[in-house]
């Protein structure tokens, strides 16, 4: 366990680096296939005009959350394009769906991903909530180029040998 948190267990490596500290992919060829699923979340936050574009669906670039939503998937599907040493996965099931915050002029993303194999898919949920993001940005930044995204997680991962891992 780890020392500063005794509910994580204590990684005593990269795994993604050989003995010699040089990259690699790592080997899931040995591990069983396991259903394995992961959530992820991040947020936009916005001027109130922005928001209300989105909101009201009249942003000139059209429908701003449909495009992000196709867009999240989209990038789930071409993680390990983007990320190195990601394996490439069949994925079985990936949601997208926002959340407007008017309060704080903010639109919340969470995705799930799912797939049955051999590594999980804590990478491509959280590629898919990135991209999602970045897409209000861009089909918004004629408007608002001080538009801000963060707070970009893991929310929980399933299956798998680790098991169940929630955040707090």
């Amino acid at each position: 366990m780890s020392a500063d948190n005794p509910l994580i267990p204590q990684q005593t490596s990269l795994t993604h680096f050989d003995a010699e500290g040089q990259a690699h992919m790592v080997d899931v060829g040995d591990k069983a296939l396991t259903a394995r699923v992961a959530r992820a979340a991040g947020s936009i936050t916005m001027l109130p005009a922005t928001f209300e574009l989105v909101r009201d669906g009249t942003a000139k670039k059209g429908d701003v959350l449909g495009v992000a939503r196709i867009a999240g998937i989209q990038a789930s599907k071409r993680t390990s394009d983007l990320i190195p040493l990601c394996h490439p996965i069949a994925l079985t099931k990936v949601s997208v769906a926002f959340t407007l915050d008017a309060a704080g002029s903010a639109v919340h993303c969470e995705v799930t991903a799912r797939t049955t194999g051999q590594t999980g898919v804590e990478m491509e949920a959280l590629t898919a909530v990135s991209v999602a993001l970045l897409t209000i940005y861009d089909m918004c930044k004629a408007v608002d180029r001080a538009m801000q995204i963060g707070g970009i997680r893991l929310l929980e991962k399933a299956g798998g040998k680790s098991g169940h891992w929630q955040a707090d």
